[in-house]
């Protein structure tokens, strides 16, 4: 049975219709055609041929629409039909261990599921007084960034790295081994060989049971990489309000804002910001604040910005890093020295980690940046063979610890760590470097 908003969704859209006057690249415009910005409509071609698209924006009395898929059989005088108002996708349970795309449809080959529950893609965000405070940590499974940047159930962190610095295999090992009962993974704009790749490979079965796979690879519209993105957040939001802890992994902000770049030039916008339009600026926050904690549960957000050029100071990663609540730096040094996950653990934070940790693993966690932070100011000089024993009592409690601090950050994709093995890691090297004792080979 439908519900009473899902029949009202179907009667609006009945009679309104205008004809296609112009295409300009990818972007069509329909004259007579009043509709509201996101509204959907279909393009009734040649030959029976049909197509849908998206109401991006307006130009005097034309509306502008991108397309969902290729433009062939569409030309002047193409009557275009008004299909659905407002943005919506079905959701449930039986999303779980499902693979869809942008527009919700089932592409792992399985039969479709019932889905009994309708969400619409541009909820409100959380009001700041609605969001209960962050104290309950979230164990990734991950030594390094449950021991040092511990993150509590309903953060947002930024996953910041270059390409091919090991984002998807990090992000998989999170949703195999966090202890969120639910993942929903979006994958914008990847390339369609990397999406198995990762679901197989990274992922694997046990994490996909309790996953739902959102995916728009790099060759589909800029409107599909952006509705995954909104479809993504919207399932985490149905999860969320049903009770449950979500971890929601978007792969990357940086290609859902280069889709809008895309929309919003093809609207009219003007080039801002190293070619980025306002619009950019705007959603990304719009966005991002969706992932939060309710009275009811929890969404963690891990999101991945593609640092272009390996410059973290660029629009894109200066934005998001000024919206989320702390960022973890992959090092392209650290990945070609082999250290996964090549985490620099300087230039990472966590903002909330004081609230969800006790006293006594935030002394072991500042212990080991502190010994991390003067092996680095000294690593030219040791290098060289010129640091001289017993000039800096840091370094040389560096030095000396030097094996059993990379035994702790270094973790193979497929070991597991609990928040209590990483606590106790941590604790047992801040004993060693106050007892002035050798290497314990147990320490990690």
């Amino acid at each position: 049975m439908l519900d009473l908003e899902e029949h009202v969704r179907r009667i609006q859209p009945v009679g309104l219709t205008g004809r296609v006057t112009k295409i300009a690249g990818l972007t069509v415009s329909v004259a007579g055609f009043p509709a509201s910005l996101g509204a959907i409509a279909r393009l009734e071609a040649e030959q029976g041929v049909t197509l849908e698209a998206e109401v991006v924006g307006f130009s005097g009395e034309e509306t502008l629409l991108l397309p969902y898929g290729e433009l062939n059989g569409v030309r002047r005088g193409t009557r275009v039909v008004l299909v659905r108002s407002v943005q919506g996708a079905r959701v449930g349970e039986a999303l779980l261990g499902r693979i869809i795309n942008g527009r919700g449809q089932f592409i792992d080959g399985l039969p479709p599921a019932i889905l009994p529950n309708h969400v619409s893609l541009q909820s409100t965000p959380l009001s700041p007084m609605s969001r209960p405070r962050i104290d309950q940590p979230l164990s990734t499974g991950v030594r390094a960034i449950d021991g040092l940047l511990t993150s509590g159930k309903g953060q947002r962190l930024g996953i910041f790295a270059g390409s091919g610095v090991g984002k998807s295999t990090l992000l998989g090992q999170i949703a195999r081994s966090s202890d969120a009962a639910v993942n929903v993974v979006v994958l914008i704009g990847e390339r369609g060989r990397e999406v198995r790749e990762f679901i197989e490979r990274d992922l694997g079965p046990d994490g996909l049971a309790r996953s739902v796979v959102v995916v728009a690879t790099s060759d589909d519209p800029a409107v599909l990489r952006l509705r995954a993105a909104y479809l993504g957040t919207s399932i985490a939001e149905f999860f969320r309000e049903i009770g449950r802890d979500v971890t929601l992994m978007m792969d990357s902000v940086t290609r859902f804002a280069l889709a809008q770049r895309e929309i919003g030039l093809a609207a009219g916008e003007p080039p801002a910001t190293r070619g980025y339009p306002p619009s950019v600026f705007s959603l990304l926050p719009k966005l991002l604040e969706r992932s939060g904690r309710t009275n009811r549960g929890s969404i963690t957000g891990f999101y991945t910005v593609l640092v272009e050029g390996d410059d973290a100071h660029e629009p894109i990663s200066d934005t998001v890093r000024g919206i989320l609540d702390g960022h973890i730096v992959l090092s392209r040094k650290l990945a070609h020295q082999g250290q996964y996950p090549a985490i620099d653990i300087l230039a990472s934070i966590s903002r909330l980690m004081p609230d969800v940790t006790s006293n006594e693993h935030r002394q072991a966690s500042t212990s080991l940046r502190q010994l991390l932070a003067a092996y680095q100011q000294a690593e030219d000089l040791i290098s060289i063979g010129a640091y001289q024993s017993g000039s800096n009592p840091a370094v040389d409690a560096a030095l000396r610890l030097q094996e059993a601090i990379q035994m702790f950050v270094r973790q193979p994709a497929n070991e597991h760590s609990t928040l209590a093995e990483a606590i106790n890691g941590l604790i047992r090297l801040q004993s060693l470097r106050n007892s002035g004792r050798p290497l314990d080979s147990h320490v990690a």
